[in-house]
């Protein structure tokens, strides 16, 4: 089969080449998924999990990309919950190959059904995204109706999946991001948009929950906003300051089969739209790892013909 592989840790992106790798094998509790459309993170390449298995040895040629959108072709011993012919969608493991390969082995738990008019493309940009925003602001923060809730990088993947989960949670949103995001916030129903590069942070007002992407100083300053029991969700870095009363919670998103679901429900109602910005085919997946200059939204590979 077809993959995007990478050798050498010290070469980086530019040790990412198309190459040809035996079809995978389905151990117990996996399915083989026929990709066809699939999704990565630009940073991964600094991930251990990518370079060693979970013992710590090196596992090289290894396959990037998480977030797979396909078909399923293969049991493998004692798989329940999927069958043969099913489409798929969700996260592959941190420390096996990934999905930017005409096929993955992947544990069938981390995997949920995708309606049959739902597209790949589209299925593939939500895993990492959607579930990191579902359980930022609902499995650690606890939002509820009619708190406030300040998402950093509203222009963002992670960003623009959260402002749509709380708006329809019916939260009050404030959201911050650069210029040219100020009318994608007003799309999303935002209700209050802060740009970082002009405007002081300390404008934005009080929050019970932030959901932070960024880091840095722009996480710490955040963290005096937050009202008294609020909570600070970060999946950019363990905090430096704590709030003085209240929470600050750094988390890593974990795959999650019932989440999903819900995810594609609402992708297949509408209420849902994950930020694609470009579609690029499986041989042009090493160029999509350097961005030429800011885009917004995921750059997503086609693997396969529908």
């Amino acid at each position: 089969m077809r993959a995007i592989t990478v050798r050498d840790r010290e070469a980086g992106v530019g040790g990412l080449s198309l190459t040809e790798l035996p079809y995978p094998h389905a151990a117990e509790n996996d399915v083989i998924v026929q990709v066809h459309a699939a999704g990565f993170t630009r940073g991964e390449l600094d991930w251990p999990g990518t370079w060693t298995d979970r013992a710590g040895r090196d596992r090289t040629p290894s396959v990037p990309g998480h977030e797979l959108s396909g078909v399923v072709v293969e049991l493998g011993y004692g798989t329940t919950g999927l069958t043969v012919g099913q489409r798929v969608f969700g996260l592959t493991d941190w420390t096996r190959n990934g999905s930017l390969a005409e096929y993955a082995a992947v544990e069938a738990r981390n995997l949920a059904p995708l309606p049959v008019d739902v597209d790949h493309v589209a299925a593939a940009a939500l895993p990492i995204s959607g579930l990191t925003a579902w359980q930022a602001l609902f499995d650690h923060a606890g939002l509820r109706t009619g708190q406030t809730v300040l998402i950093h990088g509203i222009g963002g993947a992670v960003g623009y999946i959260a402002a749509q989960l709380a708006r329809e949670a019916g939260a009050h949103i404030i959201g911050t991001g650069r210029a040219a995001d100020q009318d994608l916030a007003g799309d999303l129903g935002v209700h209050k948009f802060l740009n970082l590069d002009g405007e002081r942070l300390e404008d934005a007002g009080e929050a019970d929950v932030v959901l932070d992407v960024i880091g840095g100083e722009i996480r710490d300053r955040t963290t005096a906003l937050l009202r008294p029991g609020g909570t600070l969700v970060t999946i950019a870095g363990p905090p430096t300051i704590h709030p003085h009363d209240g929470r600050a919670i750094f988390f890593v998103v974990e795959p999650n089969r019932e989440q999903l679901t819900q995810l594609a429900t609402r992708l297949h109602a509408g209420r849902l739209t994950p930020l694609v910005n470009t579609v690029r085919p499986l041989a042009d997946a090493p160029a999509a790892f350097t961005p030429d200059g800011h885009t917004r939204g995921r750059t997503i590979i086609k693997v396969t013909a529908d």
